[in-house]
């Protein structure tokens, strides 16, 4: 009896759910995908396969194409909600808009997933940038803007804790910051400055501004706000500008009844 009951907890409690949402996850990487690369990817029958993507499909997960299978409205709409669901989130483009800065500007909000940030909402300015990240999408927290400002608010013990003390990032631009060493340089500088910056080091032709944003309820995630400039732009006195803007709003998002409120 013993033996049966830890086969059983060896065992995927909900198979077609594990392999459902392996799928959705190779649809997120790269679409659309062939019923039979999916297959091959998650080591499964076509016909197994099959079953899995007519459920999702019928449930608006996935859509079939001419060229395979991609993301379905669905998704969208589960994404929206999770974001939605944090009180910033929901205020922050009325805060953008009221901002004679950041209106005209391209504001991002992302949190920390892992080692990532991840993008959770966009506000689109007057002279808003085509090139940006796109919603749900991540980048390596120690070298976007967004991402120092998540990590600017914790201890160096805590970020080499996090991220490991020998981290070595990937070289996204010749200007990236590979090493923990690095790293740690620039949250110093961040936190002198009040500011996180992310001069090229993830983007190419783009300087990222951003300052984290203080949780609204002891249970919601730390969250960053942050600006992106084309390189071509950011002056210092554009910079600090945006940097000081971006204080504003976060002032204007944190919580009236919080003790960062009160400070």
């Amino acid at each position: 009896m013993a033996g049966d009951e830890d086969s059983r907890e060896g065992r995927d409690p909900a198979p077609a759910v594990t392999r459902s949402i392996r799928l959705l996850g190779l649809l997120a990487q790269a679409q659309p995908r062939t019923l039979t690369e999916l297959a091959g990817e998650l080591g499964l029958a076509k016909s197994s396969t099959a079953n899995l993507c007519l459920a999702l499909e019928a449930g608006g997960m996935i859509q079939r194409t001419s060229a395979g299978y991609r993301l379905g409205l669905r998704t969208a709409e589960l994404g929206g909600a999770f974001a939605a669901q944090f009180n910033q989130v929901r205020e922050f483009y009325s805060v953008c808009e009221s901002s004679p800065v950041l209106s005209s500007e391209l504001v991002q909000v992302a949190l920390l997933d892992g080692t990532d940030a991840l993008y959770l909402a966009r506000h689109e300015g007057s002279r808003s940038l085509r090139l940006g990240t796109p919603l749900g999408s991540r980048l390596p927290a120690g070298l976007s803007g967004t991402g120092r400002a998540l990590l600017m608010s914790m201890t160096d013990d805590e970020v080499v804790e996090l991220l490991g003390a020998d981290a070595v990032f990937p070289a996204l631009t010749e200007r990236s910051a590979t090493t923990m060493a690095g790293l740690l340089e620039a949250l110093a500088a961040a936190r002198r400055r009040g500011w996180a910056l992310d001069a090229e080091e993830s983007f190419r032709g783009i300087v990222g501004v951003a300052v984290p944003l203080e949780p609204w309820a002891p249970s919601d995630p730390p969250l960053a706000l942050g600006v992106a400039i084309r390189a071509a732009e950011a002056d210092f006195e554009r910079i600090e500008r945006v940097g000081e803007a971006l204080h504003e709003a976060a002032q204007a998002l944190t919580n009236p009844f919080s003790a960062a409120a009160r400070r």
